[in-house]
C-alpha cells in the first residue's frame, strides 16, 4: 500500500490531500476562491494564483496533520503540472517540487484531466478498464475510453466553448451571479425547457465533436429580445445541453464498442438534469452509470492523489525538471479537430 500527497491548484481551488492507493482519503482540505472572483464574474487568473500561493503551505500543512503522518512517512507527492491557469499550475507544481526535494520523495507530475479520467475508481471499487469516459468541466468537454493508467482514447472534443463555460456565461448573461453552473441550474428549476427555441449545435451529426459557442449566442439572442422570461432561457439553455451531452455521448458509445461503463467526472457533472439523462442513456444500452460523488466531481486533491497513487504503483514517476503546462492533452495522438479553439 502507498500514501500518496496531492495537490491541486489548476483554476480557483487550492486543495491538499492524502490518498492510500486502497482508496482511503486520509485527509483533504480545499480553499474555494468565490469570494475573489465574484465581483468579476468569472476566475482572474492573477488574483487566482496569488491566493494559491497564500493558501497552499498552511493547506499542506493541515493535511498531514489531519491524516497524523509526516512529511517522510508519505511514499511521493503528486501536483497538477496542467492544464490550466499557467500561474495556478506553476504555484502547486513548485510546491510540490520542494516537498519532493526537502523529503526525498518521487515527484508525479499529474496531467490534471487524468485526475478528472481515474476519479470513478476512488469511489467504485469495482469499475473496470476500459470504459467510457464523458470529461466535462469549465475548460473541458471530451469523451475519452480509459483503457488503462496513462492509456487514453479521445473519441471526441469540443471545437469551441466547454459546457461548463457556457453554463457560465450563461449565467453573466441572466445576471445569475457566479459560479454560473449551480446558478443557472437553480434558476431552471422554475422555468420551462421547451419554452426558448435554442439550437442543438452538431445533434444528429456525423461528426463527433461538442459545439457550445452557437448555443450560448443563441441565449444572448433570446434574452435581448425580451420576449422570455429568465428561468425559461435557464431551463432551455439546460435541456440544449443536456441534449447535446446525451445525442454525442449515444455517438461515442457506438465507437467505443467495448466499454463496460458510461462514466461522467468534472465539474458539470455536479449538474443533476445532466446526471438524470446520461442514467438513462446507460441504461438504454444496459451499461452501469458511475459518477463520482459531488464534491469529486469538481476540482480537488483527492483525485490527484489517487491518481497519483495509480501511477505510483505502476512505477510511473517524474523528475524535478517537469514543467508547468497550460495545455496538456491526455490523448496527444489524436487526430485534430476542427476549430481555431479547440480545447484539446
Amino acid at each position: 500500500m502507498s500514501l500518496i500527497l496531492g495537490i491541486e491548484s489548476s483554476c480557483d481551488e487550492t486543495a491538499a490531500a492524502l490518498v492510500t492507493s486502497d482508496r482511503r482519503i486520509l485527509a483533504h482540505r480545499l480553499a474555494g476562491q468565490e469570494a475573489e472572483h465574484r465581483p468579476f464574474g468569472g476566475v482572474v487568473p492573477e488574483i487566482a494564483a496569488r491566493a494559491h500561493v497564500e493558501i497552499l503551505p498552511r493547506l499542506v500543512e493541515e493535511a498531514l496533520e489531519e491524516a497524523q503522518v509526516r512529511l517522510n512517512e508519505v511514499d511521493a507527492i503528486a501536483a497538477t503540472a496542467g492544464p490550466g491557469l499557467i500561474g495556478g499550475v506553476m504555484v502547486g507544481l513548485l510546491t510540490a517540487k520542494g516537498l519532493a526535494l526537502a523529503s526525498g520523495k518521487p515527484l508525479i507530475a499529474l496531467n490534471h484531466l487524468e485526475g478528472h479520467a481515474l476519479s470513478p475508481m476512488l469511489s467504485a471499487p469495482d469499475l473496470d478498464f476500459p470504459y467510457l469516459l464523458l470529461l466535462v468541466s469549465g475548460g473541458h468537454c471530451q469523451l475519452l475510453l480509459v483503457e488503462g493508467v496513462g492509456r487514453y482514447r479521445r473519441l471526441a472534443t469540443t471545437i469551441d466553448d466547454a459546457a461548463g463555460e457556457a453554463f457560465d456565461k450563461t449565467a453573466k448573461l441572466l445576471g445569475l451571479g457566479y459560479p454560473g453552473g449551480p446558478a443557472v441550474e437553480a434558476a431552471a428549476e422554475a422555468g420551462d425547457p421547451r419554452a426558448v427555441p435554442l439550437p442543438r449545435p452538431l445533434v444528429g451529426s456525423d461528426e463527433p465533436h461538442f459545439s457550445f459557442a452557437g448555443l450560448k449566442s443563441a441565449v444572448l439572442r433570446a434574452r435581448e429580445s425580451g420576449r422570455y422570461a429568465d428561468p425559461d432561457i435557464a431551463a432551455s439553455f439546460q435541456q440544449a445541453v443536456v441534449d447535446c451531452l446525451v445525442d454525442r455521448t449515444a455517438r461515442a458509445l457506438d465507437r467505443a464498442g467495448s466499454a463496460t461503463a458510461l462514466v461522467v467526472a468534472g465539474g458539470v457533472a455536479a449538474n443533476g438534469a445532466i446526471r438524470g439523462a446520461l442514467t438513462a442513456l446507460a441504461e438504454s444500452r444496459g451499461l452501469p452509470f458511475i459518477a463520482p460523488p459531488l464534491w469529486l466531481c469538481t476540482d480537488n486533491a483527492a483525485m490527484i492523489a489517487w491518481a497519483g497513487a495509480l501511477r505510483f504503483e505502476a512505477g510511473l514517476v517524474d523528475g524535478l525538471d517537469a514543467p508547468a503546462r497550460a495545455r496538456w492533452p491526455l490523448d496527444p495522438d489524436a487526430e485534430t479537430a476542427r476549430g481555431a479553439g479547440v480545447k484539446a
